[in-house]
């Protein structure tokens, strides 16, 4: 007797993809790989490596190329059995009508559909780093169709269009703007990384989770790596998604994420420009150190 093993669950990660380094899909695949599932890998660019290199090669695929790529799999029935969708990196706005068009396909089908929209748009110190016109289609378009949003601070800032956060209970309130009531009305679960408001401690870094009945928030020993290394919303994102998948409650599967990634950081070797992930993949499932996820409870422990 012949014994055939299940099918993980598909994820369709449509992401950069660089040929040196972890950034894009190639910071997510190894991730979700070894939290159990299997990855759909879709490209919105080839670069030769990182663009925070200074110099790179490659080019931006156009919307009729993602397309190609999508009518490929769904010849093969694969659209129909992913049960979520990962995105980040865009490289052009005409893109992400493609992946908003992949996603209400399969939502119909599958109205459950986790869709985790990583909003990449800029950073402290870098400012907006995509082309016009990305900010505005994730404002318009991309924040009602996703489920789990997970923007850096200075995204999280773009997308509500309010000044500087205050303090977490701003952040929180701000969230809540964001939330929809459902699918396609706008996200359950709001992530913001790298949280620092003037009411947390200097040297904490903290990671906020907000649902329309709670928020939780996560804090890690600040480190300060000059520059940081790549790719760290895309393993974040990733590793979020997938303790998700695998049934996680909402704070134990921030907390993972949060405690995978700060031990991949505190790996990186100084003036390194990417993450450890392969040498230190244990971290990844199990990692050495769990930053637990606490209800706000409008002071920080």
């Amino acid at each position: 007797m012949t014994l055939h093993a299940a099918e993980p669950p598909l994820v369709l990660s449509i992401q950069s993809h660089v040929a040196y380094g972890h950034v894009g899909n190639d910071a997510a695949v190894l991730p979700l790989q070894l939290l159990g599932l299997q990855p759909v890998a879709v490209h919105t660019v080839q670069f030769s490596n990182h663009t925070g290199y200074g110099e790179f090669k490659g080019q931006v695929f156009t919307p009729a190329h993602i397309g190609d790529v999508l009518d490929g799999l769904r010849a093969r029935g694969v659209l129909a059995r992913c049960q979520a969708v990962l995105s980040g990196y865009l490289g052009d706005a005409g893109v992400g009508e493609a992946i908003l068009a992949a996603v209400q396909e399969i939502r119909a089908a599958r109205p459950g559909l986790h869709y985790l929209c990583d909003p990449v748009m800029g950073d402290v110190g870098r400012g907006v780093f995509v082309r016009p016109g990305i900010p505005e289609f994730l404002r318009r378009r991309a924040l009602a169709q996703a489920s789990i949003i997970t923007p850096n601070q200075y995204e999280f800032e773009l997308l509500h269009g309010g000044a500087p956060l205050a303090s977490v209970d701003e952040a929180i309130a701000a969230a809540r703007t964001l939330l929809g009531t459902a699918p396609g009305t706008g996200p359950a679960l709001v992530v913001v990384t790298s949280l620092r408001t003037p009411d947390l401690p200097e040297d904490r870094l903290g990671t906020l989770a907000v649902t329309a009945g709670a928020a939780w928030l996560v804090q890690t020993p600040f480190i300060d790596l000059q520059p940081l290394p790549n790719g760290m919303g895309d393993v974040f994102s990733a590793v979020l998604l997938g303790h998700l998948l695998r049934g996680a409650a909402t704070p134990d599967a921030v907390s993972g994420a949060v405690s995978s990634l700060y031990a991949l950081v505190a790996r990186t070797v100084p003036g390194q420009r990417d993450l450890p992930l392969v040498a230190c993949r244990e971290q990844i499932a199990e990692p050495a150190e769990r930053f637990p996820a606490r209800p706000w409870n409008g002071a920080p422990a």
